[in-house]
C-alpha cells in the first residue's frame, strides 16, 4: 500500500477535536455540543475532514451513522494522538521529590568541601531522585553551560561573566592570610611588606595563579614569590602546614581546617578582603523548574556554610 505524504505545515490542529468528538459520538449534533460547536460548524468541520482524509468518515446505515473502515483504523490512532497533543501543551506541575535529574557544577574543592554536604543533606530529604556532579573549571566553560552539558558554576561577583550569563550572590567570604601555628611570623601583626618576606602557595584554577592580590601588592610596590601554584584549596593548606610558606585563601575554608591542620587563620593586611560568592548559569535554562529550585536551595545552604562560627552559633536555637 503506498502511504500518501502529509504536508504537517498545512494541517489544522482545530480539526483534531472535532473528529474525535464525530468518531466517538457518530452523531453531529452531539459532536458539536461536545466541542463547543454549533451543529452548521461541525458539518463544515466535517466536510474538511473528509477532504483532508480523502474519505467520506461517516456514512448513513440502518440505525444512524457508521464509521467507514478507514475511520475505525482512526479511532485508536487519534484518540492517542490527542492525548499527547494535551500533554505537549499542558503545563507539568514541578515536584523535587519525584524528579529525576542529575545538575551539573563547575566548582573548585573549596565550594564543594564547603556546600556537598548541606547540599546532598537537604536533596536526600527533599529530591532523593537529583545527583549532583561537580565538575573542574576548563577553558570551555561558557560552551559548556550554552549546550546544556554544565547548568552551573561558581564565580566572584568581581568576575566578568560572558554575554548572556546570569548570576546570584549566594554568601559572602573574606580573604584570609594562613601559615602553621608554628611559623616564626605567626604571633606578629602582618604588615604588607611582610608578603615579600615569605614563599606562598597560589591557587590557579585556570590561569598561572596570579590573582587580585598580586595587583594589590603591585600597587604598595610589594612582590611575593609563589613557590607553589595549586588547583587544590585543601592541598595549598595541606602545604602551608607542613612548611614556612603562606596562603591567602578563603576564610570559610581555612576556619574549617584550622583545626585538622594545627593553623593559625589572620586578617591579611590590606582593606579589600570581600569575596562575596555567587551561582552563575545562561540565561537559556533560566526559567528550567528545577534549576529555579535548586538555586534558591543552594542559596539557603551556602549562607551558613560561609558564615563566621560565631554568626553560627548565634543563630543556632537556645
Amino acid at each position: 500500500m503506498i502511504m500518501r505524504e502529509v504536508n504537517l505545515a498545512g494541517l489544522d490542529l482545530n480539526l483534531l477535536p472535532p473528529l474525535e468528538a464525530l468518531l466517538r459520538r457518530r452523531n453531529v449534533t452531539h459532536a458539536a455540543q461536545d466541542v463547543g460547536l454549533s451543529q452548521p460548524a461541525m458539518s463544515r468541520a466535517l466536510s474538511r475532514l473528509r477532504i483532508l482524509l480523502a474519505d467520506p468518515l461517516l456514512v448513513r446505515g440502518h440505525h444512524g451513522l457508521v464509521l467507514t473502515p478507514k475511520a475505525q483504523a482512526l479511532v485508536p490512532l487519534l484518540s492517542v494522538a490527542v492525548a499527547d497533543l494535551k500533554n505537549l501543551f499542558r503545563e507539568r506541575r514541578f515536584d523535587p521529590a519525584t524528579e529525576q535529574r542529575t545538575i551539573r557544577i563547575a566548582a573548585s574543592d573549596n565550594q564543594t568541601v564547603l556546600l556537598a554536604p548541606p547540599l546532598m543533606a537537604r536533596l536526600a530529604r527533599e529530591a532523593p531522585g537529583i545527583d549532583l556532579r561537580f565538575e573542574p573549571y576548563r577553558a570551555d566553560l561558557r560552551e559548556r553551560m550554552e549546550s546544556g552539558a554544565l547548568d552551573f558554576a561558581f564565580a566572584l561577583a568581581t568576575t566578568d561573566l560572558p554575554p548572556g550569563a546570569v548570576s546570584m550572590p549566594i554568601a559572602d567570604d573574606r580573604l584570609a592570610l594562613v601559615m602553621r601555628r608554628g611559623h616564626p611570623k605567626a604571633k606578629r601583626t602582618w604588615r604588607i611588606g611582610d608578603y615579600a618576606d615569605v614563599d606562598h602557595v597560589g591557587i590557579a584554577l585556570l590561569d598561572d595563579g596570579r590573582s587580585e592580590l598580586d595587583g594589590i601588592l603591585a600597587a604598595a610596590g610589594v612582590s611575593r614569590r609563589v613557590a607553589l601554584v595549586t588547583p587544590h584549596f585543601t592541598a595549598a593548606l595541606a602545604a602551608v602546614a607542613a612548611t614556612d610558606m603562606v596562603t591567602t585563601i578563603s576564610r570559610a575554608l581555612a576556619r574549617r581546617f584550622a583545626g585538622a591542620f594545627d593553623l593559625i587563620v589572620k586578617p591579611p593586611p590590606f582593606t579589600k578582603i570581600e569575596l562575596p560568592m555567587t551561582l552563575v548559569w545562561s540565561h537559556l535554562r533560566h526559567a528550567d523548574p528545577l534549576l529555579v529550585w535548586f538555586r534558591g536551595l543552594l542559596r539557603e545552604v551556602a549562607g551558613p556554610a560561609y558564615a563566621d562560627r560565631g554568626q553560627r552559633a548565634a543563630r543556632r536555637p537556645t
